[in-house]
C-alpha cells in the first residue's frame, strides 16, 4: 500500500508539472503575442490552467486506481463458469438450450428431480400443462417468466418457477425452483386447525350456553336441576380440554414430520406400564388386558414420551370399543433383527366394517360419532397414532370383520434403520 500510495503521488507530482509547464508556454506566446496587453490575458490562462493542474489529475487518479481494482478482478470473474455459479445455488437449478434439452443441473436439482441430466428433455420430463406453457413461451419469447408448480410423487411438492434468458446472445436459459411445500403445508395446517377446531367446539360450547340460560332463568331455584346441569357442563369443558389438548399434540407433530427420533428405546417395559395405567379404565370398561411380550428386549429407534402416546390410544381404543368382547391382546411378532418388531392390539368387540378402515386415520373421522363421543373420544387418537409412526419410520395396518373384533398392528423397522 506504501508503494502504491508513492508511485500515485509521483504521478501527480509528474501531472502538475505537465500542466505548469502547458500554462507557461501559454503565457509566453501571449505576452509575445499581445505585448503589455497580454500579460492581463496571460495571467488569466494560468490561473484556468494551475486549477485545472489541481483537481483533474486527482480524478484521473482515482479513475486510473479503480481501472487498475477491474483489471485484477476481471480473471477471477472471468474463471467462474455457469456450473461453478449453478453449484453456488442451494435451489434446485437447471440450465438449458434454446431446443428445450438441459446443458447443466446443479446438485439440489439432481436430488430433487432423480433422472433429470444432461441432454434431457424438459418437455417430456415436466408433463404438466403449466410448464409445458411456461417452457414454449420462454424459447418462444425470451423473456422471465414464472409460475406455481406441484408434483404429486412420490410425495406432494409445491415450487414457484422461474425461468429467465441468460448470456449476451440469449442461447440459453436457466431455471430455478423455489420450494414452497413447507409454506403450503403450514398454510394448510392452520386452516384444517381453524376449521377442525370450530366445528369440534361448536357443539359442546352450544350446549355450555344453553345451560347457562336455563341456569339463570327457569332452573335458577332448582337445585336439582342445576346439579344435574353443572354435571353435564364439566363433562362437556372436560371434553373440549381433551380436544384442546390431541389438536395441540397433532399441530407439534405435523411441524417435525421429517426428523426421526435416534433414541434406543425398549418396547416390552414401556407396553407394560401403558397396560398399568389402563388397568382401571379396562376395569371400569369390563375388559381384562392380556399381553404376551416375551422375555426378551424389544428394542426400537424412537421417543419414549411419543411411542407411550401410540400404545395408549390404541389400548384405550380397544378397551372403550372392544368392551363386549371382553379381552384385549397384545402380542409382538419378531421374525429377526432384520424385518423389524410388530406389534398389535387385538380386541374381540363388534369390529368396524371394512369400507371404514381406509379413513379411520383421518381427523375427526369416525365409525360412529354417537358411540364415539359416549366414549370420551375426540376422533384425533388414531390420526396422531399415524403422524407419530410416519416420524418413527414404522406404519399401522388394520385389520378387522364385523363380529370378530379388531386388530392394530404397529411395524417397526430394525433399529438400525
Amino acid at each position: 500500500m506504501e508503494g502504491s500510495g508513492l508511485g500515485e503521488n509521483v504521478t501527480h507530482r509528474l501531472l502538475s508539472a505537465r500542466w505548469i509547464l502547458v500554462a507557461s508556454i501559454a503565457g509566453v506566446f501571449l505576452v509575445a503575442s499581445q505585448g503589455a496587453a497580454g500579460y492581463g490575458l496571460a495571467a488569466a490562462v494560468c490561473a484556468i490552467v494551475v486549477a485545472v493542474a489541481a483537481f483533474a489529475p486527482r480524478r484521473s487518479l482515482r479513475e486510473r486506481r479503480a481501472d487498475r481494482e477491474a483489471e485484477a478482478n476481471r480473471p477471477a470473474l472471468a474463471s467462474m463458469t455457469a456450473e461453478a455459479l449453478a453449484a453456488a445455488v442451494s435451489d434446485p437449478m437447471v440450465i438449458f438450450d434454446r431446443s428445450g434439452s438441459v446443458v447443466h443441473v446443479n446438485s439440489a436439482c439432481a436430488v430433487a428431480f432423480p433422472g433429470l441430466s444432461t441432454g434431457t428433455s424438459l418437455s417430456l420430463r415436466f408433463r404438466a400443462p403449466e410448464m409445458q406453457e411456461m417452457l414454449a413461451r420462454a424459447l418462444a419469447q425470451g423473456r422471465p417468466l414464472s409460475i406455481d408448480y406441484s408434483e404429486k410423487v412420490p410425495v406432494e411438492r409445491f415450487f414457484r418457477v422461474a425461468v429467465s434468458p441468460v448470456g449476451d446472445g440469449g442461447d440459453r436459459l436457466v431455471m430455478i425452483f423455489k420450494d414452497q411445500s413447507e409454506i403450503r403445508r403450514i398454510d394448510r395446517m392452520r386452516a384444517d386447525f381453524i376449521a377442525n377446531a370450530s366445528h369440534e367446539l361448536r357443539t359442546p360450547l352450544a350446549s355450555i350456553a344453553g345451560f347457562i340460560e336455563t341456569l339463570r332463568g327457569p332452573a335458577k331455584d332448582d337445585p336439582a336441576a342445576r346439579e344435574q346441569f353443572l354435571q353435564i357442563m364439566q363433562t362437556q369443558t372436560a371434553r373440549m380440554a381433551r380436544l384442546i389438548d390431541d389438536l395441540l399434540s397433532l399441530s407439534r407433530l405435523e411441524m417435525k414430520p421429517y426428523l426421526s427420533p435416534s433414541d434406543r428405546v425398549d418396547l416390552k417395559p414401556l407396553i407394560e406400564g401403558v397396560i398399568d395405567a389402563l388397568n382401571p379404565l379396562a376395569e371400569e370398561s369390563g375388559v381384562r388386558i392380556d399381553a404376551a411380550l416375551g422375555g426378551d428386549p424389544l428394542i426400537v429407534a424412537g421417543n419414549r414420551d411419543e411411542l407411550i402416546q401410540v400404545f395408549e390410544n390404541l389400548l384405550e381404543n380397544a378397551c372403550k370399543y372392544g368392551r363386549s368382547g371382553g379381552l384385549v391382546e397384545v402380542t409382538v411378532n419378531r421374525a429377526g433383527q432384520q424385518n423389524g418388531i410388530d406389534v398389535s392390539v387385538r380386541d374381540h368387540g363388534p369390529g368396524i366394517p371394512e369400507e371404514h378402515i381406509p379413513r379411520l386415520t383421518e381427523r375427526f373421522y369416525r365409525v360412529d360419532v354417537e358411540t364415539s363421543r359416549g366414549q370420551k373420544g375426540t376422533g384425533l387418537g388414531l390420526a396422531i397414532v399415524k403422524h407419530i409412526l410416519t416420524r418413527h419410520r414404522a406404519r399401522l395396518t388394520i385389520g378387522s370383520r364385523p363380529g370378530e373384533g379388531a386388530t392394530f398392528t404397529v411395524h417397526f423397522p430394525p433399529a438400525g434403520i
